[in-house]
């Protein structure tokens, strides 16, 4: 039943007032990150079948993954399987009862946040040798 005296009790915080924590941000961003990487996943599947089929197609699809917009959402996708990769061994973790702790969540989602800008930055390096 509807409760009447909705008025009379207090507002939980909502994101206006309540800060998530880091951890909290990162597992949002775990679960983005999985849908982002459709993007590149599409770029590279039309990529593909422009490989396959030949002509007109290959030459599309290759100027839009050789483009800066390829090259943008090429970029995005590696940083958001690293991501992804990195915070879903700390979910690992936590379902075994490791890193379950405040300052431990917050400290691995820093690690995580750091080491997929590294694992980023260093395939791109490796790319481009």
């Amino acid at each position: 039943m509807a409760d009447v005296n909705r008025g009379n009790r207090p507002l939980s915080p909502h994101l206006q007032v309540y800060r998530l924590p880091l951890a909290a941000k990162t597992s949002i961003l775990n679960r983005a990150t999985g849908q982002a990487m459709v993007a590149g996943l599409l770029l590279l599947a039309f990529w593909l079948l422009g490989a396959a089929v030949g002509g007109g197609l290959w030459a599309c699809a290759d100027a839009l993954a050789r483009s800066w917009f390829g090259f943008i959402v090429f970029l995005g996708s590696t940083w958001a399987l690293w991501f992804h990769f990195l915070a879903g061994i700390r979910h690992f973790f936590y379902d075994s009862g490791h890193g379950m702790e405040i300052e431990t969540a917050r400290k691995s989602s820093i690690a995580i946040l750091a080491g997929s800008v590294v694992l980023t930055v260093l395939s791109l390096i490796i790319y481009c040798l």
